[in-house]
């Protein structure tokens, strides 16, 4: 991977849209590893992120009173008001945007894989994201509780990857796909069956 992750945004992002082309009206309204959204509205949430600029985003956090659940609440609307064949289409027109909120840009790397897999694990498609891509990914969250708490969640343990050569942290190990541990570092609980070792149990206590 480069040093710039935008090459591979723009690339998961394309991964992203031939995998939801094909949905049903029924797999739109799933529901997502984000139990509050839907496939639709996890989708708002991506495309209205990659809508944002530092410019926007302070205006609309402002807007909705300095909170940023409210804030992703009015958006996931706004990206929803149409149809599903309306958001490919706004999507397809950002793909290879580098427009983006304000904040670390590895943020925007991790919004594009863990959203990606938000929607893809409940319909049962797989896809293969770049290792290394992963990785930078979960090493920026390990050091970050901005907003989802990744930091706090693995304190006193290590996490250690069984298919690349990554670990972060100090204490009793949980190990697994460096995926599943990205998952399970950002709060999804369902990647924790992918994992083992003596720290699971502690890691699986956390919210």
């Amino acid at each position: 991977m480069s040093n710039s992750p935008w090459p591979t945004i723009h690339a998961e992002r394309l991964a992203l849209l031939d995998d939801l082309r094909t949905l049903t009206p029924e797999q739109w309204g799933a529901r997502t590893l984000c139990a509050d959204w839907n496939v639709r509205q996890a989708f708002g949430h991506m495309i209205a992120t990659a809508r944002k600029t530092p410019l926007s985003f302070a205006g609309g956090f402002a807007k909705s009173g300095f909170n940023f659940q409210k804030m992703a609440r009015t958006d996931i609307a706004r990206e929803t008001a149409g149809t599903a064949q309306d958001q490919l289409a706004a999507f397809t027109s950002m793909v290879a945007s580098t427009s983006s909120p304000p904040g670390p840009v590895e943020s925007w790397l991790g919004e594009t894989i863990v959203h990606a897999e938000d929607i893809r694990r409940p319909l049962g498609i797989t896809h293969s994201y770049p290792l290394d891509a992963v990785t930078r990914t979960a090493t920026f969250y390990s050091g970050s509780d901005l907003l989802i708490g990744s930091k706090t969640r693995i304190a006193d343990l290590t996490l250690r990857a069984t298919d690349t050569d990554w670990s972060v942290g100090s204490g009793p190990a949980v190990e697994g796909p460096a995926l599943s541990l990205l998952l399970a570092m950002t709060g999804r609980k369902a990647a924790l069956a992918e994992l083992s070792g003596p720290g699971l149990a502690t890691l699986s206590s956390r919210g």
